[in-house]
């Protein structure tokens, strides 16, 4: 089968025909026919920032497809089923998992990181890894719902605990921020403010429901949310950008008593107000890593119902062959694109 293969980094992705693997008890091959390119694969390849557990490895952790064949044991599924998948290996019996926390499995590995992924024309994964994609719900969509909507979904409500009524700041409205406002506004938030650097992108942060959209590279965001929210802060504030500056506008804008959810990833030390403060405040300051399967098939469902709309979502679709071109976009924004996805 044909893969995109990552051996170090500042080095195009190798298309390369590697055997198809063949799935073993419980497991299921997947025909791929979509794979999101997320800003994770771009810290792999372009930054270093996160290493991957052996190279070469096949890069992609956002998949949709069918099910092409059943390993053995494997029951509820059937050839030609569409499928997306979690991309999150599991234990299934560590406390994490038996906690219903399957994202922290304390022996987690995640395609494209530390399994092989899914920018090749199959895919091997566990067959509880699955959830079903109706047949209204376009593959590009199923694959993206799978990260680039499941993350910010979680850090909303598994972790932020977002409440009907609350208002909430989204910092980076790109390829999960934007995913972000819109859920916050399902979720029931009473006003949705969207933070980011780029004119372009916070207009598209209006559209999507944002009540009001911060530039911060103009504005002084904390004064500036404080402002919209009449002195008081937000509720929740969610950050998708890993950076030691978002992190710290997102904890400065909150209310007393109000949490902030940091799903970015980035190198970078968190700084923290005094604790005559921060104590005082009694804010939260909370990670979020990753999402359930459980999840995902949550928001398949919103999807697959109309209540989630993913229409505006797929910035481009580009053949496996030419995955190079779409890294290199997202790489440098190019167009500033909400989700590049890639089809074998």
């Amino acid at each position: 089968m044909l893969a995109a293969r990552f051996y170090e980094v500042g080095r195009p992705l190798a298309l390369e025909e590697i055997p198809t693997p063949t799935p073993g008890p419980g497991e299921v091959l997947i025909r791929v026919r979509a794979c999101g390119v997320c800003g994770s694969d771009i810290h792999i390849a372009y930054e270093g920032v996160t290493p991957t557990a052996f190279t070469p490895i096949t890069l992609g952790h956002e998949p949709s497809g069918e099910v092409a064949e059943l390993g053995p044991g494997v029951e509820g599924l059937a050839l030609g089923d569409r499928v997306v998948a979690c991309c999150f290996f599991v234990c299934g019996s560590c406390p994490n998992c038996l906690g219903g926390n399957q994202q922290v499995c304390l022996e987690r590995r995640c395609i494209g990181i530390q399994a092989e992924g899914a920018m090749a024309e199959y895919l091997l994964v566990p067959a509880a890894n699955l959830v079903p994609l109706p047949g209204q719900v376009p593959f590009s969509q199923g694959a993206i719902i799978t990260d680039a909507v499941a993350t910010p979904f979680h850090a909303l409500t598994a972790v932020g605990k977002l409440r009907p009524g609350e208002t909430v700041a989204v910092f980076g409205c790109g390829g999960l921020g934007i995913h972000g406002v819109q859920l916050a506004r399902l979720g029931g938030a009473a006003k949705v403010i969207a933070v980011d650097i780029r004119p372009a992108v916070l207009e598209r942060a209006l559209a999507s429901g944002a009540d009001v959209a911060i530039d911060a590279s103009r504005q002084e965001v904390a004064p500036a949310i404080l402002e919209a929210t009449n002195g008081l802060g937000v509720d929740l504030a969610v950050e998708l950008v890993g950076a030691q500056v978002t992190i710290a506008q997102a904890v400065d804008c909150l209310r007393v008593g109000g949490r902030a959810a940091v799903a970015g990833l980035g190198p970078d030390p968190i700084t923290l107000p005094p604790p005559t403060t921060f104590v005082r405040r009694e804010n939260s300051l909370l990670g979020s890593y990753g999402f359930t399967t459980s999840e995902i098939g949550t928001l398949v469902d919103l999807v697959a119902s109309g209540k989630l709309d993913l229409s505006g979502s797929i910035s481009l679709t580009l053949p496996l062959t030419q995955v190079n071109q779409a890294m290199d976009m997202l790489h440098q924004k190019t167009g500033d694109p909400v989700r590049i996805v890639v089809e074998p």
